[in-house]
């Protein structure tokens, strides 16, 4: 294996080779998720009208007085006329303000009186929500780049957008490697495991916004594992776990080579994840991954997902937050670790616990309930309980 590069570095010529995709306009039902590829402003003011922030009574403020009821003002059904001092409006939440009057009641310091109502001291103002008070008009609302969830959309829905212009999903295939892989559901046959890492990846691939073309179990042999990977390099971003270390089974980087891809880095100074390899073909980003299964979810996390965010114009790097070590956690003297761990509030800050005291490559259930990966530096004895690392956010 090559001379081991940094984690920093291996991103670096991952992100070097990343082409921004193109965009496509998405109606808001479907835009769950999808980066943002336009700044969004609004063309009215949100809300488009002064409106009443109370169910009650629309008033010209001044004193407590007894108010003639001319009418009422629902939701969607302004009060047509024009209200004058002595003279009250019924009017429920979010209803027009009716002209002429500036303050409302709240119907429960109210009362009743025949036809009229009594009310106390207003000011003008009082229970009123302006016209622009969420959003002014041609304010910029949502910006390019931001991914969208929920609120983003409702706010997009709010200034009369019905579609928005997101970058393209990247197209992804996902190969997994092993004779002994099998579907969850089938009978197991001896020296045969299920294959947690196609359906981990698969789901790391959607939840970084890309789209799994291709999801294929390649076996351990020189032919197989070329076709495979001959088809799925037509993928915007091919991901293969497994076959990519120096055994007399590991095919898929000779494979790869065989293929026309050129390889930017094999080997990076990380536990788990030291061989992965990462290369491109024309526009195609090609990743091999351990297959332990922490490492294929490690690495996919540290380099994967941010090519994936920078192909659709998004923030390449994941939140990080510093954190303290809840406890002492064994350096390894040659790389940088990337310890799962949960995070705990405390009165200085968060707290970095790991998630198991097992940490292998292999302890698929270490990543159970991790909030995040401690990055633990490479030396000589103990990372001590107190220490403040960076914690890069899963």
């Amino acid at each position: 294996m090559n001379d081991l590069i940094t984690i920093d570095e291996a991103r670096r010529r991952v992100l070097s080779a990343v082409t921004r995709l193109g965009d496509e306009v998405v109606s808001l039902t479907d835009a769950l998720g999808r980066v943002l590829a336009e700044d969004v402003s609004s063309t009215l003011p949100v809300p488009p009208f002064d409106s009443s922030a109370m169910d009650g009574f629309a008033v010209v403020a001044g004193p407590a007085a007894e108010l003639a009821v001319v009418g009422e003002a629902r939701a969607g059904h302004p009060f047509p006329g024009v209200v004058s001092p002595g003279q009250a409006v019924r009017i429920s939440t979010g209803a027009v303000l009716p002209e002429g009057a500036d303050a409302v009641v709240p119907i429960e310091r109210t009362t009743a009186v025949k036809e009229a109502v009594s009310v106390p001291e207003s000011a003008p103002g009082e229970n009123v929500r302006r016209a622009g008070e969420d959003i002014p008009l041609d304010a910029v609302v949502l910006k390019a780049g931001i991914r969208l969830g929920p609120a983003e959309l409702g706010v997009a829905a709010s200034v009369g957008r019905a579609e928005l212009k997101c970058a393209q999903k990247p197209k992804v295939a996902v190969l997994v490697t092993g004779d002994e892989l099998t579907e969850p559901g089938a009978a197991l046959e001896p020296g045969h495991i299920y294959s947690s890492n196609a359906y981990a990846l698969n789901a790391q691939v959607h939840r970084a916004g890309g789209e799994v073309i291709q999801r294929i179990t390649v076996p351990d042999d020189a032919r197989g594992t070329r076709d495979a990977l001959e088809g799925a390099l037509e993928a915007d971003v091919v991901i293969v776990s497994g076959g990519v270390s120096v055994g007399p089974h590991d095919h898929v980087k000779p494979a790869l080579r065989d293929l026309g891809a050129e390889e930017r880095f094999w080997g990076v100074s990380l536990r788990p994840g030291k061989p992965t390899w990462f290369g491109v073909r024309g526009g195609t980003l090609a990743f091999g991954l351990p297959g332990n299964p922490v490492s294929a979810m490690v690495t996919f996390q540290l380099f994967v997902r941010p090519a994936l965010a920078a192909a659709q114009g998004a923030a390449a790097d994941a939140p990080r937050v510093v954190a303290t070590l809840e406890r002492p956690i064994e350096r390894n003297p040659h790389r940088e670790q990337a310890v799962r761990v949960h995070l705990l509030q405390s009165q200085n800050g968060p707290t970095a616990a790991p998630t198991r005291d097992a940490q292998g490559s292999h302890v698929l259930t270490s990543m159970v309930g991790a909030d995040g990966l401690a990055l633990i530096a490479a030396g000589e004895g103990e990372a001590p309980a107190g220490e403040r690392v960076e914690v890069e956010l899963l």
